[in-house]
């Protein structure tokens, strides 16, 4: 059984995709869709940069969308075929364009709402976020609590948890750790996400959510919010929710394993949830495809 990871915001880096748009026509078609549906190239931006440009979070969104699924359809045109799809944050977004829910266009158009929506969020009340590393669930979830105005983000694996929160919250957060022999660090990101500090998003993402009809998701898709396989009727919500829920990402890796999942193929620029499903699973098969190389033994 394969599944099908597709990584979310921070996974970026100035000439992501490139290689496969100069290789694999199919390829190149993915990032040229994105340049007429956003009005803009953000294709010379994904290859060329500015990096400071790229990360901002209004394009860094759709920009690893456009990756993501240039990878896609390079891999399924290569004869990769899945059983269940699954994304990190953003890349459920991704994942359901794998899983034929949204169509690729209005997926973009999600996406850069969804990171303009946030990018304002953050601009109205600044947050931030840091990884806690070697600490329990429990432990991070009442650090925060003493801290105040921070909130258990990402549960990535265990003993990688990132929280979230306001500046001075983290602030306080990073000193408990410091003071307590905890590894933490403040991480490079442009708001508090996955937190209440996004509710402001959630809001503003609602109308462009309500505008969309999901189809009912071949191949399944497993959802990193709420651990489970979602329909189309719930996705709006699971996709609203998912601004201010943190991401269980560990604990779905480990719901797809025991679904039968034997070989997970991460899709789009870098290599980060490969790492983390090792840590969930040793037996596990993994594969990336974010070059064309990666693509000679993607359907194995």
């Amino acid at each position: 059984m394969i599944a099908l990871l597709f990584p979310g915001q921070g996974a970026q880096s100035v000439g992501m995709g490139r290689a496969l748009a100069a290789e694999i026509p199919a390829a190149r078609e993915a990032f040229e869709e994105a340049n007429d549906a956003l009005g803009y190239d953000i294709a010379g931006i994904i290859f060329e940069g500015p990096e400071q440009r790229l990360t901002a979070t209004d394009v860094c969104q759709p920009a690893i969308l456009a990756v993501s699924v240039a990878a896609l359809r390079a891999a399924a045109q290569a004869g990769l075929a899945a059983d269940l799809v699954m994304g990190h944050s953003l890349g459920e977004y991704s994942a359901l364009v794998a899983a034929g829910s949204i169509g690729y266009t209005e997926a973009l158009h999600l996406v850069a709402e969804r990171g303009a929506a946030m990018h304002a969020a953050d601009q109205a009340r600044p947050g931030t976020m840091a990884a806690l590393l070697g600490v329990a669930d429990a432990d991070v979830e009442a650090l925060c609590q003493e801290a105040g105005d921070a909130w258990p983000a990402n549960f990535n694996c265990a003993g990688q948890v990132v929280a979230s929160g306001s500046v001075e919250g983290i602030g306080r957060l990073l000193e408990l750790a410091a003071q307590r022999g905890i590894r933490a660090s403040r991480l490079d990101v442009g708001g508090a996400f996955h937190s209440p500090l996004m509710q402001p998003a959630a809001a503003r993402l609602r109308p462009a959510l309500d505008a969309w009809t999901p189809v009912e998701p071949a191949p399944a898709f497993l959802s990193t919010t709420t651990v489970a396989i979602e329909p189309a009727s719930r996705l709006r919500q699971v996709l609203l929710d998912q601004l201010v829920a943190p991401v269980r990402f560990g604990a779905a890796v480990q719901a797809a394993l025991d679904m039968g999942a034997t070989r997970f193929v991460e899709l789009g620029p870098g290599r980060v949830l490969s790492g983390l499903v090792r840590r969930v699973s040793r037996d596990a098969q993994l594969s990336q495809v974010g070059s064309p190389s990666d693509l000679e033994a993607v359907a194995v």
